[in-house]
């Protein structure tokens, strides 16, 4: 019994040896720095990211919208809403499936600008009557029984008198159509900006680029293009880091990607040359713009939309 108490006591022993030699160990105890994280863009790890669809559809997570979806898909969002009978773009749900394909048996919904306009045909000649249609006798007995008596006048209604034919009415004349209003946002490219300053340092096509980028400082300004609605503010589609992207007239969208921080939020309407974002590397190797135009969810080459540079 001796000898068991003799050896618990020193098993103690042994165990404050341990605890004092951590205590005493040379810095801090190994936890996770959650400051770090967050500072180095915690809500580009923690958002749920929009990756293109496999299977032609997708499930919608919190912080999606319409546009972004469509985007992520090279698809117009316009015809997402159709083939899942959308009222709106802005009703979506958490949850909610949505079709990336149309429906078997659905009629393709294409821009009325791309339609081919149709060509005029000559009309075929009409030709002419040689032989008489009709025959107008006056009223007597004898055309009267001559009438009758021949089976080729006997459909030949004899007419009334021309008192008896009232006169046609007078068409109404149509309604003036009032002129519509004139948009103050801008249709052609002679109006659009660059979105920042910088060196050019990747093209469109290159290596499969969707649009251009702009390499420059940190924090430098991004600015609108043009004037327009913002669409999507977020760290949602994955390669982009902080995204934004800004609906224009004409369909066209303008999207900026990799802000240190945006400006903006979802529904702002924004001016040409509004600064809307900080310029920043989330989701990047090096602080840079990627800048993208697209149109029916199609991108297109921003140079033959931003005015040339002296």
């Amino acid at each position: 019994m001796a000898q068991r108490l003799m050896h618990g006591r020193h098993a103690l022993a042994g165990l404050s040896v341990i605890a004092l030699a951590a205590c005493t160990a040379p810095g801090p105890a190994p936890v996770s720095d959650r400051s770090t994280a967050r500072s180095a863009g915690e809500d580009t790890v923690r958002s749920p990211q929009i990756t293109p669809s496999t299977n032609g559809l997708h499930t919608v997570q919190r912080g999606d919208t319409l546009y972004a979806i469509a985007f992520a898909n090279n698809l117009d969002h316009r015809e997402v809403a159709i083939w899942n009978q959308l009222e709106s773009p802005d009703l979506i749900l958490v949850g909610q499936v949505l079709r990336l394909t149309p429906q078997p048996g659905a009629v393709e919904v294409q821009p009325l600008e791309e339609v081919a306009a149709p060509t005029a045909q000559p009309l075929e000649d009409v030709p002419e009557l040689t032989a008489p249609q009709g025959v107008l006798l006056p009223y007597s007995d004898a055309n009267w029984a001559q009438v009758n008596a021949s089976p080729s006048l006997a459909a030949v209604p004899v007419p009334a008198p021309a008192s008896v034919v009232p006169a046609a009415p007078k068409p109404a004349e149509p309604k003036p159509v009032a002129a519509l209003p004139a948009t103050a946002l801008p249709t052609s490219i002679d109006s659009w900006q660059w979105p920042a300053q910088g060196t050019l340092a990747g093209r469109f096509g290159a290596a499969g680029g969707k649009g251009i980028d702009i390499v420059g400082v940190r924090n430098a300004p991004v600015v609108a293009v043009a004037p327009g609605k913002v669409v999507y503010s977020g760290s949602g589609l994955r390669g982009y880091g902080r995204l934004l992207i800004v609906k224009h007239p004409g369909e066209y969208l303008s999207a900026y990607a990799h802000n240190e921080s945006i400006l903006v939020k979802e529904g702002d309407i924004v001016a040409a040359g509004q600064t809307v974002a900080r310029m920043g590397d989330s989701g990047s190797e090096r602080v840079k713009l990627h800048f993208e135009i697209r149109r029916y969810g199609k991108p297109l080459d921003p140079l033959t939309y931003l005015p040339e540079r002296s």
